[in-house]
């Protein structure tokens, strides 16, 4: 995977993760729709996650970069889960040479459940389907703060 870009800023495909300790939401969005596509979670041991299911993510949708939420506290300071994103995002960038972005995403997983239950209930509530909402949202809420 290369590390410079050529596809035009407006038309680049990004992946988003929710990073955490025992799951990691995974999304896709296009930059120019500015929406986002929930696709799964991939499986982490203390935020380590299983390499070749994340591997699969990014070879199959070739992300022109990736956004990674930041778990800030409500007053916008850092915790240690802050710090654990921070690791995991040097990680996928050291080892699959692809630009990473930092996303404030306080509240996406109480979005994340509101708009998952008001499409389908309560059965939609599965941790894999509020993982990879929540991702779409932080992909999202990127894009509305570059664009908006």
């Amino acid at each position: 995977m290369s590390t410079t870009t050529k596809t035009p800023i407006g038309q680049r495909t990004v992946i988003g993760f929710d990073f955490g300790k025992k799951y990691i939401g995974v999304a896709v969005g296009q930059e120019m729709t500015g929406s986002a596509t929930p696709l799964g979670s991939v499986k982490a041991n203390d935020g380590i996650p299983h390499w070749d299911n994340l591997a699969k993510f990014l070879t199959e949708w070739q992300p022109d970069f990736i956004v990674i939420g930041l778990p800030l506290n409500m007053d916008g300071s850092e915790q240690q889960l802050t710090l654990d994103a921070k690791k995991f995002g040097n990680r996928v960038h050291g080892r699959f040479g692809i630009k990473i972005e930092f996303q404030d995403e306080r509240l996406t997983t109480a979005d994340a459940k509101a708009q998952l239950f008001e499409r389908g209930g309560f059965k939609n509530l599965k941790k894999d389907n509020i993982d990879a909402e929540s991702a779409r949202l932080i992909i999202e809420s990127y894009f509305e703060q570059q664009y908006s």
